[in-house]
């Protein structure tokens, strides 16, 4: 079951990964919004960092670990990309605030992992030395 979680949460790392490498541009202008130095190098920065965590979490390589620096990766993707605060009421709003949401959800199954890996860690080492 936990392998499945996994390769599941990870495939939107994955593909929104992918996408962005393909097709930076739209991605680029809402980071400048947030004022970085290098919106495009941060922007692309991002999006192989998502596909390799994407791939390493699916794989299990180092969940916990993968799992927090995809969660650390996708706070400010979330503040960049959905500010939902900013639109006017209407659908555009309303899509925002589904993306924002999301995101949220997304970020609490990345805690699961991070927990989920940390927990069994510890019950196996506290197993074998009683």
């Amino acid at each position: 079951m936990r392998t499945l979680a996994r390769i599941l949460l990870a495939g939107v790392f994955v593909q929104s990964g992918v996408d962005v490498l393909r097709n930076p541009e739209p991605r680029v202008v809402k980071a400048a919004s947030i004022g970085l130095s290098d919106p495009e190098l941060a922007t692309r920065a991002n999006a192989a960092a998502m596909v390799l965590g994407g791939v390493a979490l699916a794989l299990g390589v180092k969940p916990r670990l993968v799992a927090l620096l995809l969660f650390a990766s996708l706070v400010p993707t979330t503040a960049a990309g959905h500010r939902f605060w900013e639109e006017e009421a209407g659908p555009a709003r309303a899509q925002q605030l589904v993306h924002f949401f999301k995101n949220l959800s997304i970020l609490g199954g990345l805690l699961a992992v991070v927990s989920d890996s940390g927990q069994r860690g510890r019950r196996g080492r506290r197993r074998a030395t009683t």
